[in-house]
């Protein structure tokens, strides 16, 4: 919806409006929340553009929804694209709410750190826990990837995403705060650094639904995105274990339609991302595909099978798994922490797994080819197994929800008992279920 504002005219004058007047439209506008309904929503303000006369006398934001400069308009600008937000204060505060949600960043509240800063476990004035990373000077991601993150975050809603709750640009501050994640990283649970080992049906579950989130990114954003920083480290776990991907300060848009309605087949960039993870093709010809997800996520599968880092001591995780597997000696690297596992299940997961890190891009398969045969592989899983995760993940009363409750097969199938994870179609909306769904013109 366009919505444009005039001031009245009075005996065929026009009058305009005066600087008062302007901010309180601004400032109205940017902070107006919209309640969802079950059918419409979540809304996003995409921009406030003052035109004419007015265009230089308040700085307004740029089309992308997000100015640097102006501060308030960027922490309102959150309340409007996540409604309703719980950092929805003002100006002069915002940073005193974050030190005082951590108690002043103390280190018995940091619960991690990367190139970009620290992460803090805090505890918000309405009891809820979020997670605050906040940018240490001269971190490694800088303002671009910190306002990437926002633009992207506050655009995109599923189930296998991390939230964006809300954000701090001021006093030198940049804090980003998110949903907290209770059960970590993957990373620090395949490491041993987790209260508990994670059995193949729950590593399984965990690349199902790190697959439809990276497919929803790929499919049903508009535009598409490429995540292009794929990686153990950025798939957290919360306290269900259901896996959601983090981290979008490198992700892309993907190429849009040109003037004749040709899409390009990749972006052209800079090469960055995690080593060990890195698309070959990607790093040599710099042309960003969705492809280049797949690898990355490839090489997370084979840290779920085998719980080595992709790069260690010298040695490649794809290059020890291929040869493990050419060999016909896979279940020498399988990870010893996880226990018992269905054999022909494990061949067929690290089957895909080393597809999806093909050194050609067009010899991967697609994500959607991905989630579809990891569902199938979960058919394959036994219900013992299946049903033993679910009750150690939610306890004796409770049931697991489905990644895809609202997409899966209908009740007189008997995969729907077993498998609560698998829907019947891979393709379109039915990937987003259980997610408020995005309305875009066509």
């Amino acid at each position: 919806m366009h919505l444009k504002i005039f001031p009245v005219y009075i005996d065929n004058n026009l009058h305009v409006f005066n600087r008062t007047e302007r901010l309180r439209i601004q400032d109205m506008f940017t902070g107006w929340t919209i309640p969802d309904s079950d059918v419409f929503g979540p809304y996003e303000l995409l921009n406030f553009e003052l035109l004419d006369l007015y265009k230089d006398a308040v700085p307004s934001p740029s089309t992308s929804g997000i100015s640097k400069g102006n501060t308030m308009q960027l922490q309102k600008g959150v309340h409007c694209l996540r409604s309703p937000s719980k950092l929805m204060v003002s100006k002069t505060s915002l940073t005193g709410e974050m030190a005082l949600a951590t108690n002043n960043f103390n280190s018995s509240t940091q619960v991690g750190q990367g190139g970009y800063g620290k992460v803090y476990r805090g505890i918000l004035g309405d009891g809820t826990v979020v997670a605050i990373k906040r940018a240490q000077e001269g971190s490694l991601q800088g303002e671009k990837e910190f306002l990437t993150e926002i633009q992207l975050l506050s655009r995109v809603h599923h189930r296998n995403l991390v939230s964006l709750l809300g954000y701090c640009d001021e006093e030198n501050e940049q804090m980003l705060v998110y949903e907290f994640m209770s059960n970590g990283t993957l990373r620090d649970n395949l490491s041993g650094k987790s209260k508990r080992p994670l059995s193949f049906s729950m590593r399984l579950r965990i690349a199902l639904a790190s697959a439809k989130g990276i497919l929803y990114l790929h499919t049903e954003a508009n535009p598409p995105i490429f995540h292009r920083d794929i990686k153990a480290s950025n798939i957290l776990l919360d306290s269900q274990f259901t896996a959601k991907v983090a981290d979008f300060g490198l992700s892309r848009l993907a190429p849009v339609p040109d003037i004749e309605g040709t899409v390009p087949a990749h972006v052209s960039t800079v090469v960055k991302g995690t080593p060990g993870y890195l698309d070959p093709e990607y790093f040599l010809t710099h042309k960003l595909t969705d492809k280049s997800d797949v690898y990355s996520l490839g090489v997370v599968f084979l840290e779920l099978l085998t719980g080595m880092q992709p790069i260690s001591h010298g040695k490649n995780i794809v290059r020890e798994v291929n040869t493990a597997y050419q060999s016909g000696m896979i279940f020498s690297v399988i990870d010893g922490q996880m226990g018992s596992y269905p054999s022909d299940c494990v061949e067929k997961f690290m089957t895909l797994a080393l597809k999806c890190c093909q050194e050609e891009t067009d010899d991967r398969p697609s994500m959607a080819e991905v989630v579809r045969e990891l569902e199938n592989i979960w058919l394959m899983v036994p219900e013992s197994d299946t049903k033993s995760t679910e009750s150690s993940i939610t306890g004796p009363e409770k049931v697991a929800t489905s990644p895809s409750s609202s997409a899966t097969t209908p009740p007189s199938s008997s995969s729907t008992i077993k498998n609560p994870y698998v829907s019947t179609d891979v393709s379109g909306s039915d990937l987003v279920s259980g997610v408020i769904p995005t309305i875009t013109p066509r």
